[in-house]
């Protein structure tokens, strides 16, 4: 069960549910914000007055279009896409675009609310939006994928810009769609505008280390949890679900820095390796063929696959959700518990249910909400912004340390407003009251509008 409302925020979220009926995951992510804000609103009851709440609630400007393309056999499909800009406060709206056939209004809707606070924390000046299709990229060609990108970005360009709008990849877009994306940009603006996408490829534009950013960013983020307990990664079994490319970075990054991973996933089962996840297997099979994790069994045979198996059964210290939105239930927060984990973080967008973080909360291990936790790329997507605008490229060690600094800071900050307000520890407070604060101040300042 959700925690409950404040009786000055229960009329707030009454609000949204009426004005947005049928969008569950984003009245999930509206509730979990709302119910941390108690004691901010004791504080500034000037935020009441102005109805900062009701205000940041409302996306500035929602955008759903028709994309139609051409499959290689000449037939013509018809998908539907979004854009949601949902706050420009802190700066041009920044969030990535997801092509997944989950995808519909409420699901972009949950994840521009996250990108709000997620962007604000790191301390850089984007403000939080994200866009997405229906479309299945999967078992796609090539020039398919080319074609539908294509499409969208005929309506999308009008509403994106550098000091704008601000897209970069998520599920389903990667570099290659960020590409063709780009490149239809480029053509009917007739302008080399680097900084309009972010998730580049190297040679044109891109920052070293945006592909490991977000991986990289949640386990820098663990690192600090456990170092605020007097301890480390180092020694520590892990467990990641998912194996795209934020598992991926995750479990690279984890290995560095003296860990063990022992599982980790996708949508078909789970693989077991008590030797340690070997990482070049998993790469070769996600980034290179394109095959289910189950092949690594082929390869490695003392690993143990088992089919629609449940990572979160399998016993660790450190347990990384890297895949999707609600893959972590009450149930197995219990079992991670009973099994003796000591920290969560999430890599993936609100990957834990609220029941789920209740049983955290309540076992007082150290949860690092996905706002925290995997703000590393869209903090490595705005460093990207920055070398677009100078016209400049770091190296990837340069990136990375300016990575780690931004988590590092992002920990520090969601660390001391737990303790400000009267819950030690409790990041999931941290986070949401840092960035609400952060954002409230700017919309304060900027009047009514």
């Amino acid at each position: 069960m959700a925690a409950r409302l404040d009786e000055k925020l229960e009329p707030i979220f009454r609000d949204v549910l009426h004005r947005n009926p049928g969008e569950s995951e984003f009245h999930q992510a509206v509730h979990e914000v709302l119910e941390t804000l108690g004691p901010v609103l004791v504080k500034y009851p000037e935020f009441v007055e102005k109805k900062v709440i009701q205000r940041i609630c409302e996306p500035e400007r929602q955008i759903i279009f028709r994309v139609p393309w051409q499959d290689d056999q000449g037939e013509i499909h018809i998908n539907r896409a979004f854009r949601v800009e949902f706050n420009s406060a802190l700066g041009p709206y920044k969030g990535g675009m997801r092509f997944h056939p989950s995808v519909y209004l409420g699901i972009i809707k949950f994840l521009g609310f996250e990108q709000i606070f997620k962007n604000a924390l790191t301390g850089l000046p984007i403000g939080g939006g994200k866009g997405g299709s229906d479309f299945d990229p999967k078992g796609k060609s090539d020039d398919e994928i080319m074609r539908f990108c294509q499409s969208l970005m005929t309506e999308l360009y009008r509403h994106l810009g550098e000091y704008t709008d601000v897209p970069a990849g998520d599920i389903g877009v990667g570099g290659r769609e960020i590409g063709y994306l780009f490149g239809q940009y480029k053509r009917i603006t007739n302008r080399y505008e680097s900084g309009v996408l972010t998730g580049k490829g190297l040679d044109w534009g891109g920052s070293r280390a945006r592909t490991e950013a977000t991986g990289f960013g949640t386990v820098f983020f663990t690192q600090e949890m456990l170092r605020a307990r007097g301890d480390s990664l180092d020694g520590k079994t892990v467990v990641v679900s998912g194996s795209g490319n934020v598992a991926i970075y995750a479990i690279e990054k984890a290995h560095q820095l003296g860990a063990k991973v022992i599982a980790c996933s996708d949508s078909g089962g789970i693989i077991v390796d008590e030797k340690g996840i070997d990482l070049a297997t998993v790469k070769r099979l996600k980034e290179v063929e394109r095959r289910r994790i189950s092949a690594y069994a082929d390869a490695h045979k003392h690993a143990k696959y088992v089919e629609d198996g449940n990572i979160w059964s399998v016993p660790c210290d450190v347990a990384l959700p890297c895949a999707t939105q609600n893959e972590l239930n009450g149930a197995d927060a219990k079992t991670l518990v009973e099994n003796g984990c000591i920290a969560v973080a999430e890599g993936a967008n609100m990957p834990t249910t609220p029941e789920g973080i209740q049983i955290f909360q309540e076992a007082k291990l150290s949860y690092g909400p996905g706002k925290a936790a995997n703000a590393g790329g869209v903090a490595t997507s705005a460093l990207e912004m920055q070398q677009n605008a100078r016209r400049d490229s770091w190296t990837f060690d340069y990136t990375e340390k300016r990575l780690e600094e931004i988590m590092i800071n992002i920990h520090k900050s969601c660390f001391e407003t737990a303790d400000e307000f009267g819950s030690p520890g409790n990041y999931v407070l941290g986070a949401n009251v840092t960035g609400f604060i952060k954002v409230a101040r700017a919309m304060d300042a900027m009047g009514l509008i």
